[in-house]
């Protein structure tokens, strides 16, 4: 193509682009005052409204994508026609003659795209070329074709791809939709109804396949989808906020993100155990701790306790207890619904001893109507007994999960009650690290609702609604005492202050991503989890119990373990769960990380996980790693230099290295993000760091995609030895 007609070319697209953008535009008026005319909701139900309201918000939401790339290529047949492919399909303004709509751009999770990241030089699949916008903005100040079938047409299109990987970092991931690779493309489209393991090194991409995933899947059964929602778990807030962009430029928001430290509402555990409590905590074995801790407190009095009941001495003696403990455990119901049971039995013993004792010594005969009316006059005073309702607490306690935690951990005598290791013994019981949120967890489920608390609660708010509408009906009622008799409108006539009181409750406006993050009990349709290989048995309790389908999409490297209570091998935290229902794949391409660094990083991986096969990267840099030994006070000219060096340059940088190291943040905070340029210090003392410091060694060097600098004080690790002349 000539310069003159690449430019002709280069204005066509631009203007059908131009007429994308008119399109989308409009579209988003129309929603908008859709959505204002349905907040009003004239002549609607509430249930109608409500479910309107959402709808649209969830329409708005859709189409309020980033205006950057929202076409961002074009894939023409070899019959001639083509199609324009982007983040989110557009049809024209109305039906052709045959009564359909063209569509102006198609969705890249349509199966009409599919061939734009399938389709190579050998299998055409029916293409002739493959089209590449590159935008500014609304602009489009660029192209690139890929011709298929012609001899030495590159299959894989990585002029686009390696643009895309060679472009410097901002601070947050971008979305691969334009430079979807084969491998990617077919994990992100598998038709998996249960678990998919997707594994992959530093750089293949594995967390933007899921994250696409999720938008594919939300694209092909949103219906089933998108009521519930879907939960993304990272490793850390940086890694979500990193990331949290993705989904919503492809158009979906009805997402949750967390790490496991967030997953009780109301809780922000950040905090982490020392390995061998965390090892522990992380273990299934912890759930007889747990049912121990509960059970210490289902107790047999030491000495009869006294009540007295109808003016007759009682007591409740061990025998009793054991009797109503026994009833209320083998209900099977949790400790605080069990509790009414243990109450029933408790109650039944001494009402009918003190009936039994009432009749015994009247002096007159007393039929069965007397009796069963001493039996109601004993049970509601027993319900109104100080001493009984102590008695209860004592024996037979209402627990909460986070006091009962606290409690235990805070306890050597309690811990030694329930049979727990030593190890997790802290001075403040409360003070919460992440392995503790799958303890509350479990615990909530053992303990169950205090219904009293729920129904106090409850009754709280309905007064405070009703007090509320009472208000409402009041200003009602005076707008119609200044009205004409003929036009008079009694508000009294047609709702009671309950009555409103009830359709205000039913009002709920935040989004599905707040509902469900407020709301311990949700259940969620999908789950991504990245970083996965870090979870404990306990934290998949949690998940799997967040999402009863058993519908996940899991994202991790083996290899990048650090956790002492992480996964080992996939199948023994899944086959628990979902025997048989459950596909691994793997990504084996690293787009991210230079040939050059990850060649340093494959020997350390050598070293320390040989079964682990290392990505290989689809570039090379021509930069070699930097490596220099320096004393213990040059740390912070190095880093100073590494930092003023990197301010005159686009992208991001970072320096990683021990948590001691001023100015440096440890690998673990790195852990699923990239940056241009990346400083390490001490690998020396990172590897040191305990039976993970090796997978955090390997964090470190490869989280750069153009410069690494590794900067050591003591003996280079031998892994890294080969290079140590570099620099």
């Amino acid at each position: 193509m000539s310069d003159r007609d690449y430019t002709e070319e280069l204005r066509s697209e631009q203007h059908y682009v131009a007429m994308l953008h008119e399109r989308l535009d409009a579209e988003r008026a129309e929603a908008a005052t859709r959505f204002r005319a349905a907040l009003a909701g004239e002549g609607e139900s509430l249930v109608d409204r409500d479910a309107r309201v959402r709808a649209l918000m969830r329409e708005v939401k859709r189409l309020s994508i980033t205006d950057s790339g929202l076409c961002f290529g074009r894939l023409d047949a070899l019959s001639g026609e083509h199609a324009y492919i982007g983040r989110i399909g557009i049809l024209d303004d109305g039906p052709d003659a045959g009564g359909d709509f063209e569509s102006l751009l198609i969705d890249w999770r349509a199966p009409l795209a599919r061939p734009f990241y399938t389709a190579t030089a050998i299998a055409t699949q029916g293409m002739h070329r493959r089209r590449q916008f590159h935008s500014r903005g609304r602009e489009v100040v660029e192209f690139t074709d890929e011709i298929f079938g012609r001899p030495g047409a590159d299959e894989r299109g990585d002029a686009a791809l390696l643009a895309a990987v060679n472009a410097p970092r901002g601070t947050g991931m971008r979305d691969i939709v334009s430079t979807i690779q084969v491998e990617q493309d077919e994990i992100i489209r598998l038709d998996a109804p249960g678990i998919v393991v997707i594994e992959g090194g530093p750089g293949t991409g594995k967390t933007a396949v899921a994250l696409h995933r999720v938008a594919y899947l939300l694209y092909t059964h949103r219906q089933r989808i998108e009521r519930h929602g879907v939960l993304v778990v990272g490793p850390n807030p940086a890694f979500l906020t990193y990331i949290g962009r993705v989904l919503p430029s492809l158009g979906e928001s009805e997402v949750v993100f967390a790490t496991v430290g967030d997953l009780l509402p109301g809780l922000h555990a950040t905090a982490e155990d020392a390995p061998e409590p965390a090892r522990i905590k992380g273990a299934l074995s912890i759930l007889d701790v747990l049912a121990a801790a509960i059970a210490d407190r289902q107790r047999l009095p030491e000495e009869p306790i006294p009540i007295d009941l109808a003016g007759v001495a009682l007591t409740i003696g061990a025998d009793t207890a054991q009797w109503a403990r026994q009833e209320a455990r083998d209900s099977g119901k949790p400790h605080n619904e069990a509790r009414a049971i243990f109450v029933d039995v408790v109650s039944y013993v001494l009402v009918e001893r003190a009936v039994g004792r009432l009749v015994r010594s009247s002096p007159l005969p007393v039929d069965d109507r007397d009796k069963e009316q001493l039996r109601v006059d004993a049970r509601a005073e027993l319900a109104q007994h100080d001493g009984f309702a102590a008695a209860i607490a004592q024996l037979w306690p209402r627990l909460e999960p986070a006091r009962l935690l606290a409690q235990l951990l805070g306890s050597h005598e309690r811990l030694a009650a329930a049979g727990a290791s030593e190890a997790l013994w802290r001075a403040d019981g409360s003070a919460w690290t992440v392995s503790d949120v799958p303890l509350l967890d479990e615990l909530a489920e053992l303990l169950g609702r205090d219904d009293s608390a729920v129904r106090a609660a409850a009754a709280a708010e309905g007064r405070r609604q009703a007090a509320y509408a009472e208000e409402v009906l009041d200003m009602l009622v005076g707008r119609a005492d200044s009205m004409d008799d003929e036009d008079h409108l009694y508000a009294t006539d047609l709702l009671y202050a309950e009555d409103l009181a009830e359709r205000f409750s039913e009002q709920d406006n935040r989004d599905l991503a707040e509902r469900a993050a407020a709301d311990r009990e949700w259940t969620y349709r999908h789950v991504v989890v990245d970083e996965a290989q870090e979870l404990s048995e306990m934290d998949w309790r949690v998940l799997m119990r967040r999402c009863p389908a058993h519908s996940f999409t899991i994202v991790g490297d083996l290899a990048q373990r650090r956790s002492p209570a992480g996964a080992r091998s996939w199948a023994a935290m899944i086959d628990r769960y979902a025997p048989g229902r459950w596909k691994h794949r793997a990504l084996t391409v690293n787009y991210r990380t230079p040939a050059e660094i990850m060649e340093l990083a494959s020997g350390l991986l050598a070293e320390f996980a040989p079964q682990i096969e290392a990505p290989v990267s689809v570039r090379s840099s021509g930069v070699e790693p930097v490596i220099r030994r320096v004393d213990a006070d040059g740390i912070a000219g190095v880093i100073a230099e590494f930092e003023a060096e990197e301010a005159d340059r686009p992208g991001t940088s970072v320096v990683i290295g021990p948590a001691d190291v001023p100015g440096a943040v440890t690998p673990a905070r790195t852990k699923g993000l990239e940056y241009d340029a990346v400083l390490v210090i001490e690998p020396e003392r990172i590897l040191a760091d305990g039976p993970a410091g090796a997978a955090e060694l390997y964090v470190a060097l490869t989280r750069a995609t153009q410069r690494l600098t590794v900067a050591h004080v003591g003996d280079l690790p031998a892994a890294l030895t080969a290079r140590s002349s570099v620099g």
